[in-house]
């Protein structure tokens, strides 16, 4: 069976940032596939499952909600192995292209006041497992130690 194009990315050398994981041809359209790399696979510990779930019901709100990409936005959710998120987004985009919005993003994760939108049981099959702290942190952490100085050579995945 042929590798996925997710597992033929070296994960030794991978780092946090914001890559290119995929395009694909729907139709005439192009949907891009964003990997939203927060920790350094096989080298940091993974994000513990109720922040990345208290991310995954923030960011989906945000993202789907937004005024200028909303409607572009097809799906956004953890990576199995809990170190950062995919992102699915109609349009043959780059990772300049939305580096602004990623921003916004986790600025807005950070700053979250509040109940977490959808973490009740009528709403969410899990929504006990929720750390809004823990989130606030890992995102802040990724904005200020990626994001806000982020440089080409996090936008494309390594050779």
């Amino acid at each position: 069976m042929e590798k996925i194009s997710s597992f033929t990315v070296n994960h030794l050398t991978l780092l946090p940032g914001l890559y290119v994981s995929r395009k694909d041809p729907v139709g005439t359209e192009t949907v891009t596939t964003f990997d939203i790399r927060m920790t350094r696979p096989n080298f940091e510990p993974v994000m513990n499952t109720a922040e990345v779930h208290t991310i995954e019901h923030l960011g989906a709100t945000f993202l789907r909600n937004h005024p200028d990409f909303g409607r572009q936005i097809i799906y956004f959710g953890p990576m199995g192995c809990r170190t950062g998120f995919y992102l699915v987004m109609a349009g043959d985009l780059e990772s300049a292209d939305i580096l602004p919005l990623i921003k916004e993003l986790f600025l807005f994760v950070r700053d979250y006041q509040g109940d977490v939108p959808g973490a009740a049981a009528k709403d969410c099959g899990n929504y006990l497992d929720m750390n809004l702290p823990m989130a606030k942190y890992l995102a802040g952490r990724f904005y200020e130690n990626v994001l806000e100085n982020i440089g080409p050579d996090r936008l494309s995945y390594p050779e």
